[in-house]
Formats: structure tokens, sequence, C-alpha cells
């Protein structure tokens, strides 16, 4: 029996190239050193050990195999906790929040003229000295009880169940790779059977690309007669004439946290979250 198994692992490692060999070497070299130094039962895993198996789950496919110490779920769960420590600290510092007597004019300006748009109040405000951006004022709507009426859930649930087989709904999410690249899956769903129409990646997202998506997705005599989308930038002019051309109407969702529900947002969640 012992003939037997030497020679399966003579076989093993005649066939094997020598780049896996060394990766599992290192592999079991690593987790025997943690075993090591553990105290009472569990052993006990520093941030280093944590890196080498973050990094050796990139670009070695049978990493699952050779790992005892922990089950692969929790090296899975310490990428994600270092990607979101990644991008907090590089969102670190930004812009200062302003005055609290500057945000309530700005509320009550809104609120005292619905009509108004972000542009006009930005103005207003430069003739009284403040020079704020027109994002920055975005930020700060007024309350719903003062504000103009904003379409309710029952609204587009209603919308949704009349015009499912004529609406397209387009929305982005992102996919993290083990180096902290993000990568931009742009999808198209056909929302009366949540059927994946159209999709596409890439790592550079623009309006240019966004609008030859919907060409791709709808060719010839198979365009919709309404386009649900969210209020991201990248759906700019460009878009918007390229959507315009194509005989189709764009239906933003609401903006307000109150106001976005699953049927609002395009039902893209369950795709990102299988992802």
């Amino acid at each position: 029996m012992d003939l037997f198994r030497w020679s399966v692992l003579l076989i093993r490692g005649l066939c094997v190239p020598k780049a896996v060999l060394a990766a599992e070497n290192t592999a079991l070299r690593q987790q025997l050193a943690v075993y090591k130094r553990r105290t009472r039962r569990s052993p006990r895993l520093r941030l280093r050990d944590r890196l080498f198996w973050i990094v050796i789950s990139r670009w070695w496919p049978g990493w699952k195999a050779a790992l005892v110490i922990v089950q692969p779920a929790t090296v899975c769960r310490w990428h994600r906790a270092g990607f979101r420590l990644f991008w907090h600290r590089k969102s670190l510092g930004g812009r200062p929040r302003i005055d609290r007597e500057l945000r309530d004019l700005i509320r009550r300006i809104a609120a005292e003229n619905p009509l108004w748009g972000v542009p006009r109040i930005r103005a207003e405000l430069k003739l009284l000295g403040h020079r704020i951006a027109e994002a920055t004022i975005a930020k700060y709507p007024p309350s719903q009880s003062t504000g103009p009426r904003r379409i309710n859930s029952g609204t587009w649930t209603a919308f949704w169940k009349n015009h499912a087989a004529e609406i397209a709904a387009i929305d982005f999410f992102v996919v993290p790779t083990a180096t902290f690249r993000l990568f931009y899956v742009f999808l198209v769903l056909s929302p009366d059977r949540r059927r994946v129409v159209h999709f596409n990646v890439t790592c550079n997202p623009s309006a240019s690309w966004t609008a030859r998506q919907i060409i791709e997705a709808f060719p010839f005599d198979s365009v919709p007669k309404y386009l649900v989308r969210d209020n991201d930038r990248i759906f700019g002019r460009e878009f918007s004439a390229r959507v315009e051309g194509m005989g189709i109407e764009e239906i933003p969702t609401p903006s307000t946290a109150r106001g976005r529900t699953r049927m609002s947002n395009g039902s893209s969640e369950p795709f990102a979250a299988n992802f």
C-alpha cells in the first residue's frame, strides 16, 4: 500500500508543473508555521498570514485544496474587508462640509422657490457672496413637507405593472478584483420576465460607450418605449440624444432615499448580488 501511494505521488510530481508544486509547498509551510506558534487550541493568525492567502488566492487556482487552518470563505471575507478598508482610507479627506447657516439658507431658498433649479439657486447664492458648486447645492434639498411633490412608490408600482412589456431598465454595478481594480458591469434588463437583454464590462465607462451599448442591445425593431435609469452623471447629453434618436423615452428614477424602491431602480440588485 505504501509503495502504491509513493508511486502515485511520484507520478503526480512528474506531471504537475513546478510552479504549482512550489505554491503548494509554500502554502503548507506557511500553515505549519502558524500551527507552531499557536496558543492552546486555535492557531493565532496575524495580518501577514491573511495577506499571504489573499495574494496566493489571486494567482493560484488550487489554493482551496491546500488550505487547512481556515475555510475558503474566510479568505474571501478577508479580501472584502481589505477592499472596504482600502477605499475607506482613499476617500478620507474629502470636501469639508459647509456651515449650518448656509445649508439652512439653501433649503429655505429651495422651499420658497419650488420652480427654481440648482443653477438658479447657485446664481442667487453668488449674488449674496457665497461661491458653492452645483453638486453641493443638490445635496441639500428642501424637506418633504415644503418641497415639490415627489412620485411615491405606489405610482411607480402601477407604472411598472401597466407598462412592463414596454420597459427596459439599465444600471451599472461594480465588481472589485483582488488587486483592488474596478470593473464596471453595464446591465440592460427586461422587467417583465427579469431577463438580461444585454451586458458588457469595461474599466473606463463613458457616455459614448454607454450609448453604444443601447444600440447593441436593441437592434432593428426591438426598441422599447420606456428606458428606466438612475440619475448617474454618465447618462448625460450624449446618451440622452442617442436614446431620443432611437425613439425611446427616458424615465429617471426618484433621487431621494424615500422615493427609491426596488421597483423604481430597475431591479438590478439581485443580479449585482449574484456577481
